[in-house]
């Protein structure tokens, strides 16, 4: 199989994997406060990550490589899913999912900035006509302005797209599975004593959804999408193969309609068809 296929099959599945990432973050904080749904997550994912790396031992990062993965554990492990699980106590998955439509142009501008990507002009074209399609949406869907979830979406997808970007970088040289357990290991010093002082009191009073949805978030989210997403961005390129994540919020809509009955409107469906033509088009000419 090409590299080129490769590389995008890799990156559908670990879009599709994410996209289930909000709605599941959704149920998870009806039961769950933010701040121990972030580092239960983290940890456990982590302590899975630990066993794979003993067991599997791949070569040890060196050097600047450590200082590399604690920016992917910052943007990914910590940053985006605490602000997405803070935003997500105040709005609905449905609402949230629009911003991840903005994560492809973040990432590409931080593979540019820190990888040496140079796309072609015509790819920031429909790269630009996506996000601003997405963008336009949320205003529409939020009557014309922004709250304070907003801004937090935001931030999670600005640091969401430095996480994405570094980690793409670090995949090259220590493979997609390696980087996110290294960077899930890194950070199980902070979030795994944080995990215990946040542990509910009542834990087994929680409902079902919101432990099926931190089980989600735990070992889908946080672990086996990125060894497709990393493997993805590191053979096609960061900046083509991050357009996927123009998909990602419309599956996401697809689940939040099924699993948390939140409505999917005529104009969501419409958006879909466009953004996709937009992703299309960008991988064309990427």
């Amino acid at each position: 199989m090409h590299s080129k296929t490769r590389a995008w099959m890799h990156g559908f599945i670990g879009m599709l994997m994410f996209s289930g990432s909000l709605p599941a973050t959704r149920a998870a904080v009806r039961g769950f406060d933010p701040l121990f749904v972030t580092a239960a997550r983290a940890s456990g994912a982590g302590l899975l990550a630990l066993l794979l790396l003993l067991g599997a031992r791949p070569p040890r990062p060196r050097g600047r490589q450590w200082w590399l993965l604690a920016w992917v554990a910052g943007g990914v492990v910590a940053g985006f899913p605490l602000l997405t699980a803070l935003a997500l106590r105040q709005v609905s998955a449905a609402h949230s999912l629009v911003f991840i439509g903005l994560l492809p142009l973040t990432t590409a501008g931080f593979a540019v900035l820190l990888g040496g990507e140079r796309p072609r002009p015509a790819f920031w074209l429909f790269a630009g006509a996506g996000a601003l399609l997405v963008g336009a949406y949320a205003l529409h869907a939020g009557g014309g302005g922004t709250s304070h979830a907003d801004w937090l979406m935001l931030a999670a997808i600005l640091v969401c797209g430095l996480g994405y970007a570094e980690g793409a970088r670090l995949s090259r040289s220590l493979g997609g599975w390696a980087v996110i357990c290294w960077a899930l290991v890194v950070s199980l010093p902070v979030t795994l004593p944080l995990a215990l002082l946040q542990w509910p009191a009542q834990l087994l009073d929680k409902p079902l959804a919101a432990w099926l949805g931190l089980g989600y978030v735990t070992f889908i989210s946080m672990l086996v999408g990125f060894f497709f997403w990393y493997r993805g961005l590191a053979l096609g390129g960061v900046a083509a193969v991050s357009q996927l994540q123009l998909l990602q919020p419309f599956f996401g809509l697809l689940l939040a309609a099924a699993l948390l009955r939140e409505t999917v409107t005529p104009a969501m469906l419409g958006t879909t068809f466009a953004v996709v033509l937009c992703v299309a088009a960008a991988r064309r000419l990427a």
